[in-house]
């Protein structure tokens, strides 16, 4: 039986067939990707965006918020988290965290606020052991994923279905969730000012000598942050969004 070959994406305006990593030009609307096979293409949409969003498939982007989990957090920090979830609703994307306590549901709390989607990779098998064994909310969330992998194992399954990750606070783990995603090739925001692993993590990359194809954005300000990840991702980042793609760069470990 012959296999059905599926096309990946759409030029909304000339309707071509277009693989993202060859596109000429990419850029995000309403949370959503597009992809054109040509600059002249590109200008004509981003003049008239309306007219042409519905001709072709714009997938929603993804943003992995990665953080401290436990700890006493002051105000001024969860606020910053918070509303950085917010702006990630607000620009339409869609936010992806461990589905468990501390900063990351403080995000997932800022993007319910706004009508935002909300999706958790749970470590547990089922609901009941989400919030019985791992202690973990479900009240912020539009879809909960049950991976059954643990708190470890579901760290890989955040990683690889986040267009963009950002770090607020955290430790050890949170620390592995940045290394998952700097080996992979990500674009990588880091929420200064959020305190923990955040402080440490410039001197960190500049030890690590070698290019794996991440890119690493430091601000303070939660929404300047997301559209600095956003123009970064429009602007390049979108042809080799992971050590995946071909020709992308591998990790050596």
């Amino acid at each position: 039986m012959k296999k059905q070959k599926y096309d990946i994406t759409r030029d909304p305006v000339c309707l071509m067939t277009i693989n993202p990593r060859h596109a000429e030009a990419m850029t995000e609307y309403k949370g959503q990707a597009y992809y054109f096979c040509s600059e002249g293409c590109h200008q004509k949409f981003l003049s008239q965006p309306d007219i042409f969003v519905d001709k072709a498939l714009g997938m929603r982007l993804t943003v992995g918020v990665m953080g401290s989990a436990s700890g006493e957090f002051a105000d001024d920090i969860k606020e910053m988290v918070y509303a950085l979830g917010q702006d990630i609703a607000d620009r339409g994307f869609v936010l992806i965290t461990g589905a468990c306590p501390g900063l990351p549901y403080e995000c997932a709390r800022g993007t319910r606020s706004k009508g935002g989607l909300s999706m958790g990779i749970s470590p547990a098998l089922s609901l009941d052991e989400h919030v019985h064994k791992y202690f973990s909310p479900a009240d912020v969330f539009d879809v909960i994923i049950y991976t059954g992998s643990g708190l470890m194992g579901r760290e890989v399954i955040n990683i690889r279905s986040s267009d963009m990750v950002v770090i607020v606070g955290g430790s050890s783990g949170t620390l592995g969730e940045f290394a998952i995603a700097y080996d992979e090739g990500k674009i990588i925001g880091v929420l200064e000012g959020s305190g923990g692993i955040t402080t440490q993590l410039p001197q960190l990359v500049t030890s690590f000598g070698k290019d794996t194809g991440a890119q690493v954005i430091y601000e303070s300000d939660p929404r300047l942050l997301i559209s600095k990840l956003a123009e970064a991702y429009t602007a390049h980042h979108y042809k080799h969004p992971s050590c995946f793609c071909d020709g992308a760069h591998a990790s050596v470990g």
